[in-house]
């Protein structure tokens, strides 16, 4: 299915596929699909450039086991969406490492959500893509709800609160996975932020002495949706 005709890179061809000794802690019994997921991202996502070939030799350390360790902060069950999924990170490791959440994978394009789709079903793995943008009504109103959105590299901070809480329930979080300027860019877009429906945020650390440097997380939390005047009297008067 993940076939690769191209001629290969001599230094992905020199990569080393075997999985580092942090990955059977992170992945445990289901580390063969884990594997398997590395190996697909080494050559079908190769050829179909959703993973630029110099990334290969940072598969493990970078991508994969980077974007599983953001299981430390998410809650038993919870439903996980993951937007602008790309190759499916953080979407699908997160899935392999916490067999226990419900992940939903929203990309846009068509080549990337062929990949998803072919590597679900060779694995058996539950999880449910959807072809569109956060942003669109279909796509809200069939992923709307969730516990956690999840995000890599998607787009700047303000732009990406308004795709992510309409997306969330009441109390639930977008977690993004952000560089080390990332306290600088909460400063900036914090108004934006606020008006997408944002309210207490934390800048956290996942996967201490598992992966290095540890995967930088912002935590926000959705505020509860304010209602009409009529609602808030009504309330007030009981």
């Amino acid at each position: 299915m993940f076939h690769v005709e191209r001629e290969v890179d001599p230094e992905v061809a020199s990569a080393d596929p075997t999985p580092p000794p942090a990955a059977a802690e992170v992945f445990g019994d289901r580390l063969e699909i884990a594997e398997r997921y590395y190996t697909a991202l080494a050559t079908a996502g190769v050829e179909r450039g959703l993973i630029g070939p110099r990334e290969v030799p940072r598969l493990w350390d970078r991508h994969i086991l980077n974007c599983a360790v953001l299981g430390e902060i998410i809650p038993e069950g919870a439903r996980v969406v993951d937007i602008g999924s790309g190759a499916g990170l953080p979407g699908i490791p997160l899935a392999i490492a916490r067999p226990d959440l419900h992940v939903t994978l929203v990309e846009p394009l068509l080549r990337r959500t062929v990949f998803l789709a072919e590597f679900i079903a060779a694995t058996g793995l539950g999880l449910t893509v959807i072809r569109g943008r956060a942003e669109q009504p279909d796509v809200r109103k069939e992923a709307g709800g969730a516990d956690v959105v999840t995000s890599r590299a998607v787009a700047p901070l303000g732009k990406l609160a308004q795709w992510s809480m309409p997306l969330v329930h009441d109390g639930g979080r977008m977690l993004a996975l952000k560089g080390s300027s990332v306290a600088e860019e909460l400063e900036r877009d914090r108004a934006e932020v606020e008006r997408a429906g944002g309210g207490r945020s934390e800048i956290l650390e996942c996967g201490a002495g598992i992966v290095s440097p540890p995967t930088v997380v912002l935590s926000i939390e959705r505020v509860a949706r304010t209602v009409g005047r009529a609602g808030r009297k009504s309330r007030k008067n009981r």
